[in-house]
């Protein structure tokens, strides 16, 4: 189903955000586009056509829906708010997306806002990483309104192969917060085995064929593999997001009762690769942290 919402802005252009917003523009959408720093914003128009606005109320002025990708709660905050902010520039009976992942918290916060202007809001936070970006593959878990969600999938499909409504506003950012647990318990899991094999002699490419065709496998060991074994970490997703991503976790854990004691450990883990370097490595990192053990 092709969409009748033709123009759109894009506001952040991060690792995610700009092949996001170049896929909309392939698919022939109207894209205007901000960020923070604007050359950044000037080399997406570069490549890919469309214009670049020079604040997030200009970006939006006009549009059928904004998106935005951001970095956190507060970046979220700071390009919705204010005189120059999406909000000022929000058309009544448009649609705000924002695939930023945060807290529950402030998408329900903002989601009032954007009500109280006649609009829509959507949390819808993105699984798939870099590539998946890039390769238009992303997963969209979104909250909110199912009509407004109808009306935005087709728009999404441009670089998601998979969207799905979990419920009212919060509950896609509830669901990435799962997504973030379960990742990270694969991620140590899969670095202790591949350190277990190193320490026992074994040769890490069989072994990951052959367990990768059983009951083990995961996203993880087939995407990640290569490069834990390598010690290769300049690539995918930060530490320094992950553990942001897992604080928000976390909090929201201590608010609704569960108990993660795996995902704090885990989160423990990270601040360690952070303390020899690895702020910015892929999280798959966590491998780095005990080869470094290992070689004491």
């Amino acid at each position: 189903m092709k969409s009748t919402l033709k123009k759109v802005a894009f506001i952040g252009l991060g690792v995610m955000g700009y092949p996001m917003a170049g896929h909309l523009r392939k698919n022939g959408f109207d894209v205007c586009v901000f960020n923070r720093t604007a050359q950044k914003a000037q080399s997406w128009v570069d490549e890919y056509g469309g214009s670049m606005a020079a604040t997030p109320k200009e970006a939006a002025l006009g549009c059928d829906v904004v998106f935005s990708c951001v970095g956190n709660d507060d970046d979220l905050r700071q390009v919705t708010y204010g005189e120059d902010g999406i909000l000022s520039g929000l058309s009544e009976g448009a649609f705000f997306v924002d695939h930023t992942t945060t807290s529950a918290d402030v998408a329900r916060e903002i989601a009032k806002k954007v009500k109280e202007q006649n609009s829509e809001f959507l949390d819808a936070p993105v699984s798939g990483g870099q590539a998946g970006a890039e390769n238009g593959v992303l997963t969209v878990m979104a909250g909110g309104n199912a009509v407004a969600f109808e009306r935005i999938k087709p728009i999404m499909d441009s670089y998601a192969r998979f969207s799905q409504l979990l419920g009212e506003v919060g509950a896609g950012q509830l669901t990435k917060m799962v997504n973030q647990i379960c990742i990270a318990g694969v991620v140590q899991g899969l670095a202790e085995g591949l350190n277990f094999a190193r320490s026992a002699g074994l040769d890490g490419e069989q072994v990951i064929e052959t367990i990768s065709k059983g009951a083990a496998q995961s996203w993880q060991m087939e995407n990640r593999y290569k490069t834990m074994w390598a010690g290769e970490y300049e690539h995918g997703f930060a530490v320094d997001w992950m553990r942001k991503d897992l604080g928000i976790a976390l909090d929201e854990a201590r608010n609704n009762g569960s108990h993660i004691p795996m995902t704090a450990l885990v989160d423990q883990f990270y601040s360690e690769v952070q303390a020899i370097g690895g702020s910015r490595w892929d999280t798959s990192s966590l491998f780095a942290r005990l080869e470094k053990m290992r070689a004491k």
